[in-house]
């Protein structure tokens, strides 16, 4: 399926400015297309005197009509008459005979889409006839509403240029509660849904004929928060959108300032009860923060066991001893800085090339004794999972030092490389350096601790392998391949 961005550009010939606006028009149609119980279809006139459908929204509180996609297809002869009429008169165009799907009826309008006086597309609208067959009070409602809509988009009225941006977290819709107010504010009509949610606040007294703001005031005395732009959203003032937090209920609202030629003539209230979202949101912060505090205890007492090894490793004399305890003091260390980092980060993961590169010079220098170690990192790791970020970072060391301790102290010094290449959760890194070359033997037949971390963790851990090899050019590299969770 087309873009919409593709079908501008190869069909049409509209400026930036007004792809733009249709762009922002079908960000906000959904509240359209649910009073209205109809799909909308938006069309772009083509070069050829043709139009094609750019954008298609089915709605949310009824049927469709379209069952499958009609973006990218052209107007049949019939649509394209009423939809240059509209283009050319400015007026909304209606078929005062249904279109017959089967076995039933559907209203077709044909609306001008107008931006800064220019006519440039047009929506269609399409509602089920059969399905309105004997309205209800509320269905009328709406559809007057979505006709008052309709009416500021063949306008330039709609969407308002300061209306919140389409992705606003838990924005409402439709479905969620209408309200209608006069231009003093006072409610004219109520959905159903939006009578729930108010009385879920305790507002129970009638809500028809109520100027919104006062009943949202008397129920905020005392607050110890308001946002200051409550009281132009539940005026209708100004196309926006606050939440108001009423004892233990949450509830956001959208205004939509209804106007005509320039004059407010109301204004549609959306309301939503979030005070489940609002709860799942708490208990989940209340668990990141739990758990951001165990790997912050886990990494401080692994620092406190590592202190405890570096005062016993002091104490020895027997240098293989003090060597094991160093080893240890290492590793202890990585998996600190893991949880470190996992104690800062709320989403789980970590940022696994700033993890690495501080441990990287750590294991290089500790690794070495007074020669010259030169490390170079390529390719990214990106974020990993908090559960493979300490196997990764054990195995990623003890290569390091593998390569340092045996690979170029015998040759006075060197460089390590260490190259990440990321594809999805598949994760591959090589460990290369210019040492001395591999020993006699497969290295991965060694019985060396470090040995058996690294393949137990590459292949257990990570789900991975690990594979040593001559380097071309002299020295050894290791591949290591991930799969991450």
């Amino acid at each position: 399926m087309s873009s919409f961005a593709s079908i501008a550009e190869r069909t049409s010939d509209l400026a930036p400015e007004d792809q733009e606006w249709i762009r922002r028009l079908t960000a906000e149609w959904q509240i359209v297309a649910d009073l209205a119980f109809a799909d909308l279809v938006m069309w772009l006139p083509t070069t050829t005197g043709s139009f094609v459908a750019a954008a298609l929204r089915r709605p949310g509180t009824g049927s469709t009509i379209y069952h499958e996609d009609v973006v990218g297809t052209l107007a049949d002869p019939n649509q394209r008459t009423e939809m240059a009429a509209a283009i050319a008169t400015g007026a909304i165009q209606r078929h005062h005979d249904p279109r017959w799907h089967g076995s039933y009826g559907v209203r077709e309008e044909f609306i001008p889409v107008v931006h800064e006086s220019r006519r440039i597309a047009v929506i269609t609208r399409h509602a089920n006839m059969g399905a309105l067959r004997n309205p209800s009070r509320l269905e009328i409602n709406y559809m007057q509403l979505a006709d008052e809509l309709v009416g500021m988009i063949a306008r330039g009225e709609f969407p308002a240029l300061s209306a919140p941006s389409g992705g606003a977290r838990h924005q409402p819709r439709v479905g969620d509660g209408v309200l209608r107010l006069n231009t003093q504010g006072q409610v004219l009509f109520a959905s159903p849904n939006a009578l729930s949610a108010f009385h879920h606040a305790g507002v129970i007294e009638e809500l028809t004929g109520s100027l919104l703001v006062e009943v949202l005031a008397q129920r905020l005395r005392g607050a110890h928060h308001v946002d200051e732009t409550l009281p132009v959203v539940a005026m209708g003032r100004a196309p926006w959108i606050t939440e108001v937090e009423i004892g233990a209920v949450a509830m956001v609202l959208r205004s939509v300032p209804l106007t005509h030629r320039g004059s407010r003539t109301g204004a549609l209230i959306l309301v939503r009860d979030v005070t489940d979202l609002r709860r799942s949101e708490l208990e989940l912060m209340t668990k990141d923060a739990t758990i951001r505090e165990i790997h912050h205890r886990v990494k401080n007492n692994l620092q406190e066991v590592s202190a405890l090894l570096r005062m016993q490793a002091r104490r020895s004399n027997n240098p293989e001893v003090r060597s094991a305890l160093q080893a240890a003091i290492g590793r202890v260390s990585t998996i600190a800085t893991v949880h470190e980092a996992l104690s800062q980060n709320i989403a789980g993961t970590v940022d696994f090339d700033s993890v690495f590169g501080r441990t990287l010079r750590l294991a290089a220098d500790a690794a070495s004794t007074g020669f010259p170690v030169h490390t170079v990192q390529e390719g990214s790791f990106g974020d990993v999972p908090g559960d493979d970020a300490a196997a990764l970072a054990m195995v990623l060391t003890e290569l390091v030092t593998n390569a340092v301790e045996h690979g170029l102290a015998p040759a006075g010094g060197g460089t390590v490389w260490i190259k990440a290449r990321r594809t999805g959760d598949a994760l591959s890194v090589t460990v290369a350096d210019n040492g001395v070359g591999m020993p006699k033997g497969d290295p991965s037949a060694s019985a060396g601790l470090g040995t058996q971390i690294v393949r137990t963790f590459a292949t257990g851990e990570l789900g991975g392998s690990i594979e040593w090899l001559p380097r071309t050019g002299g020295g050894t590299k290791a591949q290591v391949t991930a799969h991450l969770h």
